[in-house]
C-alpha cells in the first residue's frame, strides 16, 4: 500500500458534488429485499418525516402556538422593514360602508322591491338601513381623499409614511385606494377568519399580510403608527379604537393623534363626557382624541399635533411607539 505524499497539497473539495456517492444517497435495492423500496416510500411519505418548517400539520398543533406567534410577528416585521416602511397612518372603519354609487344602487333596488311588497316589515327595515349606509357613503370619498394626501407624502425608501389598514373593504379599501392613486405604497394587515375573505384590490401586493392572531395584527398596527384615523364602523373598529386609547391613556405606547371622523356618528356611539362625569375616566382622557369632518382637516390636524408636540411626523422609529 502506497503512503500519501506529505508534500502534496490537496485542492479544495467541490461545494456540493462528490466523486464517490455516499451509501445513504441510494435506497436499499429490491434485489436485496423485495420489500425495501415500498418500505422506504412509506417512510418518506409519512408527515413526521418532513422538515418541521414544511410540516403544516405539526405547526398547527396546540403546543406549537408559541412558534406560530413568533412567525406571525416576524414575517410582517421583516418584510415591512425590507420595503422601507418606517411610519404609518393607520385607518380603521366599517367594512359595510361602500362607494356612494354602490350604496345608491342598493337603495334603489330595495325601493323597487318594496314597491312590489309594501307591507313587508323586514324589507322596510333593510331599506331604512340601506338609506343610512347611503348617507354614510360620503365617508368613502373622504377616506379616499385622505389616502391620497398621505400617499403624496410617502417619502423615500427607509423613511416611508404609508397608509396602513386592515386590508378589507369599505373604509379600509377607500384609504388604500386613495394612497394607490397617489402612486404610493400602501399596506393591508388582513386576518384569517373561519370564512374565506379577500383583501381589497388597492393594497400593494407585496405589502399585504395575513395574520393568524388578532394580537399580532394589532401590534403591527401600532408599531409604526404616527396617527390613528377612525371612520364610522362597528365592533372591529371600536375594538381597535378603544384598545389604542387605553394604550395611550396608560402610556403603554407613546401618544399619537387619534381622530374620529364624523362627530354626529361618534357622539352617539359613545358619550365620553358621561364617562368623565361618572368618574370612570379623567378629564385629561377626554383630550386623547378629537373629531374631524374632511380629509384636509384630518391631515392638517395631524401636522398641527406634531408641531405642538415639537416632534417631526416622520422621525426614526423608536421603542416608545409600541411595546415590543
Amino acid at each position: 500500500m502506497s503512503m500519501p505524499d506529505p508534500a502534496r497539497k490537496p485542492a479544495p473539495p467541490h461545494e456540493t458534488e462528490r466523486l464517490v456517492e455516499l451509501p445513504e444517497c441510494t435506497p436499499k435495492p429490491g434485489r436485496e429485499d423485495r420489500r425495501a423500496p415500498d418500505l422506504v416510500r412509506r417512510i418518506m411519505a409519512e408527515p413526521n418525516y418532513r422538515p418541521a418548517d414544511e410540516d403544516i400539520g405539526f405547526l398547527n398543533r396546540d403546543d406549537m402556538r408559541s412558534t406560530r406567534l413568533q412567525l406571525d410577528y416576524q414575517k410582517a416585521e421583516t418584510l415591512l422593514t425590507e420595503h422601507g416602511i418606517a411610519h404609518s397612518i393607520v385607518v380603521f372603519g366599517g367594512t359595510r360602508i361602500g362607494e356612494p354609487a354602490r350604496a345608491e344602487a342598493q337603495v334603489c333596488a330595495l325601493e323597487a322591491e318594496q314597491a312590489r311588497d309594501p307591507h313587508c316589515p323586514d324589507l322596510a327595515r333593510r331599506l331604512a338601513v340601506a338609506r343610512r349606509l347611503r348617507d354614510k357613503s360620503k365617508f368613502y370619498d373622504i377616506a379616499r381623499d385622505f389616502g391620497r394626501l398621505v400617499g403624496s407624502a410617502e417619502g423615500q425608501h427607509g423613511n416611508r409614511l404609508a397608509v396602513v389598514t386592515g386590508g378589507g373593504p369599505g373604509m379600509m379599501e377607500a384609504a388604500n385606494r386613495g394612497a394607490r392613486e397617489a402612486g404610493a405604497r400602501t399596506v393591508g394587515l388582513n386576518i384569517t377568519l373561519p370564512h374565506e375573505q379577500f383583501p381589497n384590490p388597492y393594497v400593494t401586493p407585496e405589502l399585504c399580510f395575513r395574520f393568524r392572531y388578532f394580537a399580532l395584527r394589532k401590534l403591527h398596527f401600532l408599531l409604526r403608527a404616527r396617527a390613528l384615523v377612525v371612520f364610522p364602523g362597528g365592533y372591529g373598529t371600536l375594538d381597535e379604537l378603544f384598545e389604542t386609547l387605553t394604550l395611550i391613556q396608560t402610556r403603554k405606547i407613546r401618544p399619537v393623534p387619534v381622530i374620529l371622523v364624523g362627530q354626529s356618528y361618534w357622539s352617539r356611539v359613545f358619550d365620553v363626557d358621561f364617562l368623565v362625569d361618572e368618574g370612570v375616566i379623567d378629564p385629561e382622557d377626554r383630550e386623547l382624541f378629537w373629531y374631524a369632518e374632511t380629509a384636509q382637516e384630518i391631515w392638517d390636524d395631524i401636522l398641527a399635533w406634531y408641531a405642538k408636540a415639537g416632534r417631526p411626523l416622520t422621525e426614526p422609529p423608536d421603542a416608545g411607539t409600541a411595546e415590543p
